[in-house]
């Protein structure tokens, strides 16, 4: 049998991060370490209060499983979630090294290799967001969190900001379907690639109905392979984010499901180390949309760390994971 223990771990924000729901100056996640003896694997989540997880009760879910197995029960053993996450991933991470493998050849898996991430831009007065556009207009890829009914002036500063790169929108539920259906065509003028999430999880019948001049992602309405029937003639991309997900397992098993309905491919993270992007960036290989981001949001990072550079987030060392 294998064995899980579970720590905190913190990591201070280079800025403070900032969304329609609040903000944050520190990223706190879980790390759990699975051992057998010989062996260790090591796997990250964040909890996430909108999906009614907390530090603790995600910590203690995970404790309740004392030892497992195998993964693949895991999926019988606990429901989708952060929890999962890390252990799916500490799971994962421990096969490769009793192996002497990498993990994406034990997926079946093409070796990655670097993919172009998005880089965020918390939700700010339009002038504070056109002066950090302008301080990473460099940058390929823009992802900027919205979601308030005021949010035209700050589309407009961004774009002015960064006039060359490409940019995505997050809305994180934040906007009605008049406020969206009045952002559209300002999106497609202002080149915006595609948007996040626009309305609630539990509104968003109305996408549906009304015009999407720009392709639409469900984040927040898209969680493993239950999710997708009920995401049909709204949504145009699906967020593949391990949290939500419960784990490598799933992640690769909504994407090829995914994929063979017709979506587009969306990879995101929460705000977490390194230790979290990695098994992610499997994921993302070819994926239209890179958003893994977390560790470049940080003040400090794992050691060994992700590189990033200018060909994008790189997949990681076995030191790391998998």
């Amino acid at each position: 049998m294998i064995g899980l223990s579970v720590a905190e771990d913190r990591f201070p924000l280079a800025e403070t991060f900032t969304i329609s729901r609040g903000s944050r100056t520190e990223a706190r996640v879980l790390t759990v370490t699975a051992a057998d003896g010989a062996h260790r694997g090591r796997g990250e989540c964040v909890p996430y209060a909108r999906y009614g997880e907390t530090m603790e009760s995600v910590a203690a879910g995970i404790e309740a499983l004392g030892e497992v197995g195998d993964r693949r029960v895991l999926a019988e053993a606990m429901p989708p979630g952060a929890a999962r996450n890390a252990v799916d991933c500490a799971l994962w991470d421990l096969e490769a090294k009793r192996a002497g493998a990498r993990a994406w050849e034990l997926a079946g898996l093409p070796e990655p290799g670097p993919e172009i991430t998005a880089f965020t831009l918390s939700l700010d007065t339009p002038e504070n967001m056109e002066a950090a556009a302008r301080r990473h207009a460099r940058r390929p890829l823009l992802k900027i969190k919205l979601g308030t009914p005021d949010d035209m002036p700050r589309l407009e500063a961004v774009r002015r900001g960064a006039p060359g790169a490409r940019v995505i929108v997050d809305a994180n539920e934040g906007w009605t379907a008049d406020v969206y259906s009045d952002l559209a065509p300002h999106l497609l003028r202002l080149g915006v690639a595609l948007v996040e999430q626009p309305l609630a999880a539990d509104e968003d019948g109305m996408l549906g109905e009304i015009d999407r001049p720009v392709p639409v992602c469900a984040d927040e309405s898209c969680h493993d392979r239950v999710s997708l029937p009920s995401l049909k003639g709204k949504y145009d991309v699906v967020n593949i984010k391990l949290d939500k997900t419960g784990g490598l397992t799933e992640a690769l098993a909504l994407r090829e499901a995914a994929l063979a309905e017709g979506y587009g491919i969306m990879v995101g993270c929460m705000v977490g180390s390194s230790l979290a992007m990695a098994p992610a960036v499997l994921v993302a290989r070819g994926a239209d949309v890179t958003d893994l981001d977390g560790p470049l949001l940080l003040a400090r990072d794992r050691d060994p760390a992700l590189t990033y550079d200018d060909a994008g987030v790189h997949p990681p060392s076995a030191a790391l994971w998998g």
